[in-house]
């Protein structure tokens, strides 16, 4: 007896408001979530405000420069205590009664506090979320009892250091930033595979990648993309083969649910984040990184050059899809999975798809 082909998720999983309200409760709230570059608090008191799952939250650097993440709400009335995208501080004050916290989150004084008889300041802190410094990259959870990131993503920390020395010198050289009217599962399918490249992405399947030896494998909640670089006289940018032993390759480490680094060849470190706003729209973050966040014009070139070609295309192919997902024309496909991988399969899709059921389906 023949076996029936796995098919993709029902459309319900993309285009339902109240999957997507699921997912920032469950999925959403208990994996790392990419927050920012240690790059942008350099300094003791800096700090940022971000958005996971629905909560705000605030990263700030403490006297000692660790970094901590905590709730952004005052313990007090329940006053959000961060109000600016970013600045520095001696101290975290709530605009609102002045309540006062240092950076470690403990609370140190408010007006007449001292005649709350029986009120024991050093018990009342701000509730902290579990932050995790991966080269050079803060991701936090939501979740208290969520495994660390290195069991998770077993080692990706060390492979990337391979592909990349330099990573710890590294700073944001430029942020691309695309609203996608999809599903954000829709837009993470969709760099997942590359089944869809031959048709749609030229430029980076002649001008940086070699098809034929493209490879997609799964590690932990990783999916993790290898292939050689084009041949050199057809590369769409200079390259030292022998600046690195790794100089040649182009690998990415998704890491579920919505960051990966990729790294081209010539050791380039590019980013991708996914931050889900609503049921049918993402915005895509694009990073690019140099030492130093110093100027290069190969850098910049490049992101140029994917802004215009592969980025640009996928923002076609994931709205398309959406708008067939509302169809009552379409109830979910056969994938095509090759048992031997390679470039034209899915099954990286299937390894997502499960994961999603895992969360939303427990």
């Amino acid at each position: 007896m023949s076996s029936q082909p796995i098919r993709a998720l029902d459309p319900k999983y993309y285009t339902d408001s109240a999957f997507f309200e699921k997912e920032r409760q469950t999925l959403l709230a208990s994996t790392w979530q990419y927050a920012s570059h240690v790059s942008q608090i350099p300094n003791s008191g800096d700090y940022f405000r971000l958005e996971i799952a629905g909560e705000s939250l605030f990263c700030v650097r403490g006297k000692k420069g660790e970094i901590r993440t905590f709730y952004n709400v005052c313990q007090h009335r329940g006053h959000e205590i961060v109000t600016h995208e970013s600045g520095n501080t001696r101290m975290l004050v709530c605009p609102y009664h002045s309540w006062s916290y240092d950076l470690g989150g403990r609370l140190r004084n408010g007006p007449n506090l001292d005649a709350v008889e029986g009120l024991d300041k050093g018990s009342i802190c701000l509730p902290q979320v579990r932050t995790d410094e991966f080269c050079g990259f803060i991701f936090v959870n939501l979740d208290p009892d969520a495994k660390s990131m290195d069991e998770v993503f077993p080692g990706v920390r060390e492979e990337l250091r391979e592909f990349v020395p330099h990573i710890d010198e590294l700073a944001p050289l430029e942020y691309v930033a695309i609203e996608e009217d999809c599903n954000w599962k829709v837009s993470v399918e969709n760099y997942s595979e590359c089944y869809h490249c031959s048709a749609n992405h030229h430029t980076f399947v002649d001008g940086i990648i070699k098809p034929e030896t493209y490879r997609i494998s799964h590690v932990g909640y990783t999916l993790q993309h290898t292939t050689e670089c084009q041949n050199l006289d057809r590369m769409s940018y200079p390259v030292d083969p022998e600046s690195n032993p790794r100089a040649t390759q182009y690998k990415s480490w998704f890491l579920w649910p919505g960051f990966s680094f990729q790294v081209y060849p010539g050791n380039v470190l590019n980013t991708y984040h996914w931050r889900p706003m609503a049921v049918d729209k993402v915005m895509v973050y694009r990073g690019w990184y140099t030492i130093g966040g110093e100027e290069s014009d190969v850098i910049r070139g490049l992101a140029e050059q994917d802004r215009d070609t592969t980025v640009a295309e996928d923002v076609r192919l994931v709205e398309s899809v959406q708008r067939g997902l509302k169809s009552r024309g379409y109830q979910g496909g056969p994938l095509v999975v090759d048992p031997t991988g390679g470039v034209m399969s899915e099954h990286s899709i299937v390894a997502l798809n499960n994961w999603v059921r895992e969360a939303i389906d427990a």
